[in-house]
């Protein structure tokens, strides 16, 4: 087990266990706007959406202090697999060890997040993450 939450997995990984754990549920970190303008996973071959809570609040970007409410408000139980997802996997990683720290049994990073590192062109999306995975997204 990693250090304050269940673990990383892999996009792929998580996706896996989207399709096979009927409580699995995944939950997108970032920002209103980066769900509006990025994109988010797209889920609907699954029967599911992805739960939206931001961990930092747009425009300050200031840590959301309602951040375990709001999940709980989304029937979010401590007992379910919870994947959290984030832009590069560094705040996904924050709300895994913080929701673990409350009660929360089973809660994962996706590595790579939705978009991962930056290429040598400084774009995001073709090294690791969800898009480069060729996993399902839509925008806007």
């Amino acid at each position: 087990m990693a250090t304050g939450y269940a673990g990383d997995v892999t996009p792929e990984e998580a996706w896996k266990m989207l399709q096979e754990e009927t409580g699995a549920v995944l939950v997108d970190v970032r920002s209103q706007p980066e769900w509006n303008y990025v994109g988010l996973p797209d889920l609907t071959e699954l029967g599911r959406k992805p739960v939206l809570v931001q961990w930092q609040v747009f425009p300050t970007m200031a840590q959301n202090p309602a951040f375990a409410e709001e999940l709980k408000a989304n029937g979010i139980g401590p007992d379910q697999p919870v994947l959290f997802l984030c832009r590069s996997g560094v705040r996904s990683l924050a709300a895994a060890q913080a929701m673990t720290a409350q009660g929360f049994a089973r809660c994962y990073n996706i590595s790579g997040g939705f978009e991962g590192p930056l290429d040598e062109q400084k774009h995001r999306g073709r090294l690791a993450g969800w898009k480069a995975s060729g996993l399902p997204w839509q925008q806007g």
